[in-house]
């Protein structure tokens, strides 16, 4: 059978696995420097959830810029928005990794399911790139990710694509929750220029102090953590 919870290791043995590794490589000098590409993945959820929530609300993308440091800015044109469109496209950028998170761990509970949310993660990523990364950073990192990916697809056993999904959903999550201080913060260096946060935006749009929003952000992200969780592991039988 295709479903992980019928297979020797459940999906909980991959998901504890990829805590572990990740968890375990922040203890070594060298972890960050084997983590970067995961990070400056993490950066492109977030400038992607920015653009693509500008494009469904009827908006521009321009243009998507990745920094060497992990930083990252969309131009996704929202400025002639109103204020609630406005900071609905600033809210999409932080929110956007937890939903890509709580996607790629509930595609963990079939192997099809991974196959499918693997292959649509990399092609995404390879057609962001043509499309909209024009920094040279994101031009060398990001597509490279999503070689890896498609190759774990095409290639890698069972496995290998269950801890990649749970490794990618864990890591888009941590990816949110670990940008804490950017969220609670009312302006932001990007590419040495001061801009102002995404909940900083929120708060010049919506009224109301940006830590506010900095806190239903961040518990809109919780329970979508917890949903997927839930989703995945909550339903099973005993």
């Amino acid at each position: 059978m295709s479903n992980y919870q019928s297979a020797q290791h459940p999906p909980s043995t991959w998901l504890f696995t990829a805590m572990a590794i990740t968890v375990g490589l922040w203890q070594f000098p060298f972890g960050p420097y084997v983590l970067y590409p995961f990070t400056i993945l993490a950066t492109w959820f977030h400038e992607m959830g920015h653009g693509l929530t500008s494009l469904l609300l009827g908006g521009e993308f321009n243009v998507l810029i990745l920094y060497p440091n992990g930083s990252g800015l969309a131009n996704a044109g929202s400025e002639s928005f109103g204020p609630i469109r406005h900071s609905l496209v600033a809210a999409g950028g932080p929110i956007a990794p937890a939903l890509v998170g709580a996607g790629l761990i509930y595609a963990s509970k079939s192997e099809k399911m991974t196959r499918i949310a693997l292959l649509s993660l990399a092609v995404a990523i390879w057609l962001s790139a043509i499309i909209w990364i024009r920094s040279l950073t994101g031009l060398i990192v990001v597509p490279a990710v999503g070689i890896a990916i498609a190759l774990i697809v095409a290639y890698g056993k069972q496995w290998m694509r269950a801890l990649t999904v749970q490794f990618l959903g864990l890591n888009a999550f941590i990816s949110m929750f670990s940008a804490w201080d950017y969220l609670f913060t009312h302006t932001a260096y990007i590419g040495g220029e001061a801009l102002l946060s995404d909940t900083g935006q929120m708060s010049e749009a919506l009224g109301g102090p940006h830590w506010f929003w900095a806190g239903v952000i961040v518990a809109i992200g919780g329970a979508i953590l917890l949903a997927s969780l839930h989703a995945v592991y909550g339903t099973r039988k005993r």
